[in-house]
């Protein structure tokens, strides 16, 4: 009889330890709205896999892709608001609340990424204080390759995009058609093929990346090398979230999340040229811009930044001055 309770005693143990294990995991969803199959997704999740071990599973990070549990456009609002504690979103497509936010985005500024790089350091203070102030914080940033024009006809100069439907998915891609006088639409990356399709958009800019992802070039025949700006996605937390994790939790997740920005960088460089390759290999025609639409672009660049200087303020001169130093 003493063998048995000394038994049930240590089962009840045995349980009450392993509940408590349980109940100290603490377990986060991160919403994403980019495909499985995206570089972008497959750097989140290997951070959320690097983040799981580096915590010896005290903070388990669930993915979901493909805007399944929230649409692009609604996880920063989500994170704000702690409807979900981390999420990615593209950092300049919250440039209609701040124009900060746009800084990555503003035409031929950083048309490298040597210093697309430079650009991001000097403006994290400023685009962390900013996210800190909405109860978000910054984890880390990945860049996406050099937006390129994709378009169904050819263009040889601004003039060739007069009167078209060119897709729009922030503030600065809706004024890059109005000032080429096109007519700015906003599509979701998701819904692009489709758009095209019905010929609600003829022409865009994105990285090529999206190209081959969304295989736009079933739609698409035309691609110029512009290389516009390295628009760059954010990985954000809840602060409040994060706050509540323990020291060597919180130490745990920033160490996976600074391995998954350099990773995100260099990978985006390599994929860059390999995605290139592959739209060249299925058919579609993969050119430098002409002399005349180049500098016809960086004469809208140039208006664009003089622009953003005035919306942005002291912080924006700051991160300008900071950059061309």
């Amino acid at each position: 009889m003493k063998q048995l309770a000394i038994k049930k005693t240590l089962l009840a143990c045995l349980a009450t330890a392993a509940g408590g294990a349980a109940a100290a995991q603490t377990q986060w969803d991160m919403p994403t709205g980019y495909a499985v199959g995206s570089f972008q997704t497959e750097n989140v999740q290997q951070f959320a896999g690097d983040v799981e071990r580096a915590t010896a599973g005290k903070l388990k990070i669930t993915l979901h892709p493909n805007g399944s549990l929230y649409k692009a456009n609604e996880i920063k609002r989500a994170v704000q608001t702690g409807q979900t504690q981390a999420g990615e979103f593209i950092l300049s497509g919250a440039a209609n609340e701040n124009a900060l936010f746009g800084v990555d985005s503003i035409p031929f500024l950083a048309d490298s990424y040597g210093a697309a790089k430079r650009l991001a350091e000097v403006s994290r203070p400023h685009i962390d204080k900013l996210l800190a102030a909405q109860g978000i914080k910054l984890l880390f940033t990945s860049p996406w390759p050099g937006q390129s024009l994709y378009s169904i006809k050819p263009v040889e100069s601004v003039a060739d995009l007069k009167g078209t439907k060119m897709r729009a998915y922030n503030p600065a891609t809706s004024r890059i058609a109005q000032f080429a006088g096109a007519q700015p639409t906003t599509i979701q990356l998701s819904e692009l093929g489709q758009a095209l399709a019905t010929g609600t958009v003829e022409n865009f800019l994105t990285s090529s990346a999206s190209g081959v992802e969304n295989k736009l070039y079933e739609s698409v025949k035309y691609l110029y090398t512009v290389n516009a700006w390295l628009p760059k996605n954010a990985i954000v937390v809840n602060k409040a979230a994060f706050d509540a994790l323990d020291k060597p939790t919180q130490d745990g997740l920033l160490k996976a999340a600074a391995a998954a920005e350099q990773r995100g960088w260099q990978l985006s460089e390599q994929k860059d040229a390999q995605y290139i390759k592959e739209l060249t290999a299925e058919g579609m025609k993969v050119t430098p811009p002409s002399d005349t639409l180049r500098a016809e672009l960086r004469l809208i660049g140039g208006r664009m930044t003089t622009e953003w200087m005035k919306n942005a303020g002291a912080d924006g001169q700051a991160i300008i001055d900071a950059y061309r130093k």
